[in-house]
């Protein structure tokens, strides 16, 4: 099964698009590569989405614009990463999209292990 949630390397769970610059194989390889840290963390991740974007009015410093987007069960995920190189914003993107995939990780083994009991305001009737 190539679309089973245990395979991470189903092609079509990831998507990378460029803007105003073409998509290399070595770049969409790269995407790929360091997407499958993602996966490892998480397995019920649905699709990955990297969108690059070239912006030549910007800083030179700020000139690539990586933006991320993971479907997972719940809300999604996402974020931006700015830098001067395609690849190099690619990695920061990562970093960040890894952080909030650990932070919403340990928040639900927190409210898994940390228990509390349920108040209610009113009295119930006792049934005999």
């Amino acid at each position: 099964m190539p679309n089973s949630p245990q395979d991470p390397s189903a092609g079509n769970r990831i998507i990378v698009r460029c803007a105003h610059f073409e998509t290399t194989p070595a770049l969409q390889t790269a995407a790929e590569e360091k997407a499958t840290r993602l996966f490892r963390h998480e397995e019920h991740i649905i699709r990955a989405r990297f969108d690059l974007e070239h912006d030549r009015t910007r800083n030179p410093d700020h000139a690539f614009v990586a933006k991320g987007h993971l479907e997972i069960r719940g809300s999604a995920l996402i974020a931006s990463a700015e830098s001067n190189e395609p690849l190099t914003a690619l990695d920061a993107l990562m970093d960040k999209l890894d952080a909030l995939l650990r932070k919403r990780s340990s928040a639900a083994k927190d409210k898994r292990h940390h228990l509390h009991g349920v108040e209610i305001p009113s009295e119930l009737p006792k049934v005999e």
